[in-house]
């Protein structure tokens, strides 16, 4: 495997990682009086999920994003600390 496919993989587990816990610092963040901004956030994606029902086989498709402000900060920490390594 090639050094940039590597980095390829190594970044990306960095971003998901800044995303998932800056989220779930932010979720945690909603309920302190003065950290209530990080929680603000937007939801985007399919309400509800399709279904595709071909008699022997049943697929469901859904797809939600959830972002808050923390999340965005969790992302720009991962790339920073990416560049840093």
């Amino acid at each position: 495997m090639a050094t940039r496919e590597k980095n390829f993989w190594i970044l990306l587990i960095f971003l998901l990682a800044g995303l998932v816990l800056g989220g779930l610092l932010g979720k945690l963040a909603g309920s302190i009086s003065w950290l209530w901004w990080l929680s603000y956030g937007q939801t985007f994606g399919l309400a509800s999920p399709i279904i595709l029902d071909l008699s022997v086989l049943k697929i469901t498709f859904g797809f939600t994003v959830d972002i808050n402000i923390a999340s965005i900060i969790g992302l720009a920490i991962a790339i920073f600390v990416y560049r840093k390594l």
